[in-house]
């Protein structure tokens, strides 16, 4: 039997903080879970200009450069300080969460010192061929190469949902695959508390039925859907709450000012993340229209929130909601009609059980530590 107690993970990442996100968040609540049962981690991630780790974790931070397009994210130097070398060289596993630079830079350090290779695929990459400016579908088959060539290489894959399981295999993926959920703080989405402050910030001065997005603000989120449902609703009293901010905030607001519904949709920006499980709790329903998710994190925030959820019918969405929320085709008229019901039917506690049952820290970490035994035992045999 392995010692979990001696256990020296290392976690490889393109991103990672100071951006704020589903992955991010996911690797955070991942990390804290695997210290919590006694096992070491260690995260190698860039380097940002003007930014000090002190939210705890061990951290190596390597080189990077700017992007040449408008983006937090960087381009990472795969080199390790002479100086953090030592903090890297008793690994026993690696853990990629890319298959970019630091994910070959993990997978190299793997193959170099004869250990296990696990990689979560967190991101459908073909999905954001849009922001490369080269053909379209010539981008998106570089990206699933790129994917399929990156798990082959991998002993375990990690993904969230089984419906990625199938687009991996579909991808001609061969390495084993573990469907793992990403985590969050059930306890702490679910003590959310609803506030008239919070419902003013989202725009509702009053009992008027709110609607919630929890987002980056881009393209490939498909967010027009849930502005063009607001024009929709038979509701004219209904909010819409667009928390987040990126690079398609600009285009978001001018559909909603074009289509008529300016007035009712207020675009919040980024919060904390402190400030989410009030934010949840302080609306009627959830929203989320996107179809590029692997998982789709805010999805098990609203629902440890109790929230009523309203999504487009996806194979990712319908393995997170597991029954629970609306699943409707990508057409305004029919999210439009969800949204109604779903601002109507109040909290939705079968939610907060169906969360605390897939979605706990603990859960996830018992999973993932699993996956951890049986490739060290087999190293070992």
């Amino acid at each position: 039997m392995v010692c979990v107690s001696q256990l020296h993970i290392g976690f490889f990442t393109e991103c990672y903080r100071p951006i704020v996100n589903g992955i991010v968040a996911s690797i955070d609540a991942l990390r804290s879970g695997l210290e919590t049962a006694g096992v070491a981690v260690t995260t190698i991630a860039p380097r940002f200009p003007d930014f000090d780790d002190d939210e705890g974790g061990d951290v190596v931070r390597i080189p990077s450069l700017p992007l040449p397009t408008a983006t937090a994210y960087r381009l990472c130097v795969p080199y390790v300080r002479t100086v953090d070398r030592s903090r890297v060289s008793d690994l026993a596993i690696v853990h990629t969460h890319s298959p970019f630079v630091t994910g070959w830079m993990g997978a190299n350090h793997a193959r170099r010192r004869h250990i296990p290779l696990v990689f979560t695929y967190h991101t459908r990459i073909e999905a954001y061929a849009h922001y490369v400016p080269f053909e379209r579908r010539t981008t998106e088959a570089a990206a699933v190469t790129l994917t399929r060539s990156y798990a082959n290489a991998a002993d375990v894959v990690i993904v969230p949902t089984g419906a990625m399981e199938s687009r991996l295999r579909e991808m001609g993926v061969r390495s084993a695959i573990a469907v793992v959920p990403s985590a969050i703080d059930v306890e702490r989405f679910a003590a959310g508390r609803r506030s008239p402050a919070v419902r003013a910030l989202l725009g509702v001065e009053d009992d008027a039925p709110l609607a919630l997005v929890v987002s980056r603000l881009a393209r490939e989120k498909n967010l027009e859907l849930a502005i063009d449902a607001l024009a929709f609703s038979r509701r004219s009293r209904t909010r819409l709450a667009i928390v987040g901010d990126g690079p398609h905030r600009a285009a978001l607001e001018e559909r909603a000012r074009e289509i008529g519904v300016g007035a009712r949709v207020r675009f919040v920006g980024a919060l904390p993340p402190a400030a989410l499980p009030d934010v949840y709790a302080s609306g009627d329903a959830f929203v989320f229209p996107s179809t590029t998710e692997t998982q789709g994190l805010v999805l098990a925030e609203a629902l440890a929130a109790g929230l009523r959820v309203v999504a487009v019918d996806t194979p990712a969405s319908r393995d997170v909601l597991a029954g629970r929320g609306r699943l409707v085709p990508a057409d305004r008229l029919a999210f439009a009609r969800a949204l109604d019901d779903a601002v109507d039917a109040g909290r939705d506690e079968s939610a907060v059980r169906l969360a605390h049952s897939r979605y706990s820290v603990g859960l996830q970490t018992r999973r993932i530590l699993d996956v951890y035994r049986k490739l060290l035992a087999a190293e070992i045999a």
